[in-house]
Formats: C-alpha cells, structure tokens, sequence
C-alpha cells in the first residue's frame, strides 16, 4: 500500500515548528508570568543608574534584532559596549572575590560586543547577543536591578533547535532570535522582580 500526502514537506515541517513553538509559550507563560516577591537591590543608586542605562542600550540591541536591522543593531551594540565599560562596578560594596566575578563578567560582555559589528550575518549577530545575553542575565542576578522587573526569555527553536535566552523588561514574547519569522515564538522561564 502507498499512501501520498498531499502537504509539502517544508510547509510540513513549518507547521509542526509552529505548533510546537506556541504549545510551550501557552504552557508555561502563565506559570513564569506572576513575578515572585521582591529581591533586594542592595547596592548604590550611582551603579543602578547605570546599569539602567546598560539595560535600556540592550533592550535597543535586541529592538534591533527583532526587527533583523543588522546596522540599527551595530549602532545599539556600541553604545551598550560603551556604557558597560563606564558601569561603576568599583562602588559595589562587596568582598574581593564577588567583585572579581562581576569585573570578569563585565569584561567578558564588553569583549563580546567588540566583536559584534564584525559579524557578517545576523545569524553571527544574534550569536554574538546570546552570549552578552547570558552573561548579563548573571550580572544583574549577582547585582540586582533596583526597582525593575526583568523578564528572562527562552526560544528552544534558535540555533537549529538547540535555544537561547535573551532578557526582557516586558513579559510579551518577541524573538530577537527570528524576527519577524516567528516573532512570538518562546517563553518567559524566569520573571526577576526587585526592590
């Protein structure tokens, strides 16, 4: 017996990458959605201020992502390279060994981003934001985000299904990692709420 199917495979295949997208962004985004009680923040209005700055300079870059504007986001990744390198890591009043963690991590996120306008691709480019996109995930929950909301996104569909994170300050879902292809593909796995 041969059976044919009557659906091209690509559509095929579209649709199940679809589906399988919006069942886990339906399943978990209520779950992830009602942030927890307050975290502290304890540390000084000057560092939050600027990292505020960084955070609104990496919101721009992934803006730009969304949108697939390779030189909007070259222009975002360079001012976010510069106010991380300005950020007042040395006013956190913290033991020696934190602060070389921090210090290490804010190097490795400027490094990161020297590099970004060097991609080619926007898939390099939003290889390149996973990465700061990790490491500033590490820093604000080593530091905090003085009375802001951060919202930490997943798309298990980027990179050949293998996923990334990105950070958001809005539980809406839009993917930096595909625009406007699959742009409310993913999930909030962690809503990070502060004092």
């Amino acid at each position: 017996m041969n059976f044919r199917l009557g659906v091209p495979v690509g559509t095929l295949c579209i649709a199940v990458a679809l589906f399988g997208c919006q069942s886990s962004s339906t399943r978990s985004g209520e779950e992830a959605a009602a942030p927890a009680a307050a975290l502290q923040a304890p540390y000084s209005q000057v560092y939050y201020d600027s990292l505020q700055t960084v955070m609104q300079a990496y919101y721009q870059l992934s803006d730009a992502l969304v949108k697939a504007d390779s030189a909007a986001a070259n222009v975002a990744a360079a001012s976010l390279k510069l106010h991380m390198d300005s950020l007042p890591v040395s006013s956190l009043q913290m033991d020696s060994s934190h602060l070389n963690i921090i210090t290490g991590t804010t190097g490795s996120i400027s490094a990161e981003l020297a590099g970004f306008e060097g991609e080619k691709d926007l898939e390099g480019k939003r290889s390149s934001f996973q990465m700061v996109s990790d490491m500033l995930f590490d820093l604000v929950k080593n530091t905090g985000l003085k009375g802001k909301t951060l919202y930490h996104q997943y798309c298990p569909m980027a990179f050949d299904d293998k996923g990334a994170y990105w950070l958001s300050e809005k539980p809406e879902i839009l993917n930096p990692y595909f625009g406007d292809k699959m742009l409310h593909c993913g999930e909030t796995k962690d809503t990070l709420s502060y004092q």
